[in-house]
C-alpha cells in the first residue's frame, strides 16, 4: 500500500538513504529541511522548508501524511554534546510528537537507541524521555533502537567486530554484545521501510531492537 511519509531529518546519514528507498518502492515522501539544506533533499521527494524544532512548523509540513518518521539528531554524538541531546534531539522529538497529535498522524516512527548501555548516558536519557512522550501520546508507533549504524563515512566500529565476537562467547557479556551489536545502513533502512509498510495496531507501541533490525534486513535480502 502506498504511504504518504513525512520525514523530519531526511537529509542526514540515515534519512537520505531512507528517502531514496521509499521513493523506489512507490511511496510519496515529504522532507522537512532548513533553507540551507534544501539541495540535500534526494530527488523525487517533496522538500518543505521548516523548523525541525517547532511543532507548528512540523504540523503544517506533515499535514496530509499518514506516517511521520522522526530522525533528527545531533551529528556524531559523543558525551561532550549532552546539552545538544536535550536542545536538539529531545526538543525535536517532542515537537514531532506534538505535531503528530495535531494532524492525526496514523503511525509515528522514531529512531531511538539501544538500551540499557554502559556509555552515552545523556544521549540515552534524551531518547528514553522521547520514547515516553510517544507512549503518553497514545499513538500507533514504532521505536527502532540501533546502537551504531555502520556505513559510508561511519566505518570505524568495524575494528570492534573481533571484540563483539569474543563477548558473545562469554556468558556474562553475551546479552550486552547482542543488545549493542552493530547494524549496517542497509539493515537499518530495510527495518524502517518495513515499519512504514507494516504499521502496528492503533495505540500499539512496537519496539524493534538490534536483533530485530538484523532479522528484518536478512529476510528482506533473502526474500523470506
Amino acid at each position: 500500500m502506498r504511504r504518504d511519509v513525512f520525514i523530519n531529518g531526511g537529509t542526514g546519514y540515515i534519512g537520505a538513504a531512507l528517502v531514496t528507498a521509499l521513493l523506489a518502492r512507490g511511496h510519496r515522501v515529504l522532507v522537512l529541511a532548513r533553507p540551507v539544506s534544501m539541495a540535500r533533499v534526494p530527488a523525487g521527494a517533496e522538500p518543505i522548508v521548516g523548523n525541525a524544532l517547532d511543532a507548528g512548523s512540523i504540523a503544517s509540513a506533515s499535514s496530509g501524511a499518514d506516517t511521520l518518521v522522526q530522525l533528527v539528531g545531533t551529528a556524531h554524538p559523543e558525551p561532550s554534546k549532552a546539552a545538544e541531546f536535550k536542545s536538539v534531539d529531545l526538543a525535536s522529538a517532542k515537537a514531532a510528537v506534538d505535531a503528530a497529535g495535531r494532524v492525526a498522524i496514523a503511525h509515528f516512527i522514531y529512531v531511538s537507541v539501544a538500551q540499557p548501555a554502559p556509555a552515552m548516558q545523556a544521549y540515552i536519557a534524551a531518547r528514553v524521555e522521547a520514547e515516553q512522550a510517544i507512549r503518553d501520546a497514545g499513538m500507533a508507533a514504532t521505536i527502532v533502537r540501533p546502537w551504531y549504524v555502520v556505513g559510508p563515512g561511519h566505518w570505524w566500529p568495524i575494528v570492534l567486530v573481533p571484540f563483539y565476537a569474543l563477548a558473545r562467547w562469554i556468558p556474562a557479556t553475551r546479552d550486552m554484545a547482542e543488545r549493542l551489536g552493530l547494524v549496517t545502513l542497509d539493515q537499518m533502512v530495510d527495518a524502517l521501510v518495513r515499519s512504514v509498510e507494516s504499521p502496528p495496531e492503533r495505540g500499539e507501541v512496537r519496539i524493534v531492537d538490534v536483533a530485530g533490525i538484523k532479522q528484518i534486513g536478512k529476510s528482506t535480502r533473502t526474500g523470506r
